[in-house]
C-alpha cells in the first residue's frame, strides 16, 4: 500500500537534506556567508544554527566531515492554513570532527557527548516551501 503523504514527506526530507548540506559548509567555514541556509531554515532553527556557528568561530574551532543521519518524518499535517511536520533523526557525530582552526588538529568531543542521539526538527510550509523552524537536541536519547 502506498503512503498518500509520500510526496510531501519526500519534499520535506529534501529540505532537511538541503539544510544539512548548507550547514556542513557553514560549520566548516565558520560562517554562513556563501551558504543557502536561509532557503531551508527560519526562526529558531536558523537562529540556533547561526549562534552555534558564531560560538565556534569565537572559540577558534570548526567542524570537518559531515554528520550521519537516519531521518524520518514522524508527524505530518497538511491541513489548515500552515501545514506542519516533525522530523526525527538519529544524528551521528562519529563522522563529524571538531578541529582547531589554527592548527587543524582534531579536538575531542566532551566526554559526556553521545556520538548518536535523537534530534527533532519542526517544519512548516512558508511561501509555498518547507522550512525548518525549530530543532531540539535530545542528547539524553541515544540511538
Amino acid at each position: 500500500m502506498t503512503d498518500p503523504q509520500a510526496a510531501d514527506k519526500a519534499r520535506l526530507l529534501a529540505t532537511y537534506d538541503g539544510f544539512w548540506a548548507e550547514s556542513v559548509k557553514a560549520y566548516e567555514a565558520g560562517s554562513e556567508n556563501g551558504t543557502k541556509l536561509v532557503n531551508y531554515a527560519a526562526g529558531d532553527a536558523l537562529n540556533q544554527t547561526l549562534t552555534d556557528i558564531a560560538n565556534m568561530q569565537r572559540a577558534g574551532t570548526a567542524m570537518k566531515g559531515a554528520p550521519g543521519h537516519r531521518a524520518e518524518v514522524s508527524a505530518l499535517s497538511m491541513s489548515g492554513d500552515r501545514p506542519s511536520a516533525t522530523i526525527s533523526d538519529c544524528f551521528d557525530l562519529s563522522t563529524w570532527k571538531i578541529i582547531d582552526r589554527a592548527s587543524g588538529q582534531v579536538k575531542p568531543f566532551p566526554t559526556e557527548q553521545p556520538m548518536h542521539y535523537i534530534t527533532e526538527f519542526n517544519a512548516e510550509i512558508q511561501g509555498g516551501q518547507w522550512m525548518l523552524t525549530k530543532f531540539t537536541r535530545h542528547g539524553d536519547r541515544t540511538c
